[in-house]
């Protein structure tokens, strides 16, 4: 026999102890393997060891906690606790249901991509921006100087004219604003320089029976192929292998692209990837090349 420390029971030998112990059922479980303690502290010790404290199952809104996900899972149904899982487009607000995140996103105008005066979403944010360029929000304020018609963007209006589609201006395409942007534009603000310029306004080319290989007809420049010598032909009198003669007025911002018509370089800084200008500040900048170009003007800046 020896003695047992634990006055605070009354007992001086520990097999009277346990006896007490085991008679009242003292005894305290492990919540994972067979093993009893007789203190709180001597178990807990035990399953922090060995990491066998059981599974606890959280209630996703309050304190709560339960023995099985049924359990918890029955106490969320009742009491609506689950956590809400569909969100707000543009704040951090989170709804139960796709409904209530649409009333939100509604009233608050939260839509990520979403028009407000047209009561539309759209699916990404480069849908949105060519919608918002459209001609419902833009309307077509660009007029063309010879004919009168309306465009909506700068570009478009240029290309009318560049493309010789203008039946006013039938003398009027890339080659002749070329030649005119080089005049007023000395200094070389949007036109590239150049040792000399081969007007090829007149020249027409043509491919020869050599640019078939036996599938389809190939330009000899790019190796693309076509279903047809007419179609390879009109390839190669399109602009697509012109001298790249513009380019982006965003020199210092490490713009360095170039382009083949003054219409393609509208386009560009209408689509603001580069962050040069904004969309309708473009106007102004065709405005003032139209005038320059028109009343022969040699254009300092823009």
């Amino acid at each position: 026999m020896y003695g047992y420390g634990t006055r605070d029971f009354g007992y001086r030998y520990r097999e009277d102890y346990d006896a007490r112990v085991d008679e009242h059922d003292h005894w305290v479980e492990c919540e994972t393997c067979p093993r009893a303690f007789q203190t709180k502290r001597s178990c807990e010790q035990h399953m922090d060891a060995l990491s066998h404290w059981a599974p606890v199952f959280e209630c996703e809104t309050c304190p709560r906690t339960f023995s099985s996900q049924a359990s918890a899972n029955q106490h969320m149904n009742s009491k609506n606790h689950w956590k809400p899982t569909i969100p707000c487009e543009t704040c951090s607000q989170m709804f139960h249901t796709h409904e209530a995140a649409d009333q939100h996103m509604e009233a608050k105008g939260h839509y990520k991509n979403y028009c407000a005066e047209c009561d539309r979403c759209f699916p990404n944010e480069n849908c949105l921006r060519h919608h918002l360029k459209s001609k419902i929000h833009q309307g077509t304020g660009v007029v063309c100087p010879f004919c009168n018609a309306q465009f909506v963007t700068a570009s478009g209006v240029t290309h009318h004219v560049e493309y010789g589609t203008c039946p006013n201006a039938a003398k009027w395409n890339r080659e002749t604003i070329h030649h005119m942007m080089q005049r007023v534009d000395p200094n070389g603000l949007v036109t590239n320089k150049q040792i000399g310029w081969h007007n090829d306004q007149n020249v027409r080319y043509y491919a020869t029976n050599r640019a078939f290989d036996g599938t389809s007809w190939v330009c000899y420049l790019c190796q693309r192929g076509f279903n047809s010598m007419a179609s390879l032909n009109s390839h190669l009198n399109s602009p697509f292998h012109k001298e790249k003669i513009y380019h982006c007025l965003n020199t210092r911002g490490g713009c360095n692209q170039e382009f083949i018509s003054l219409g393609a370089l509208f386009n560009h800084l209408e689509s603001e990837s580069c962050g040069y200008i904004r969309f309708g500040d473009v106007q102004r900048v065709h405005r003032r090349l139209n005038d320059a170009i028109l009343n022969r003007k040699v254009i300092t800046s823009l």
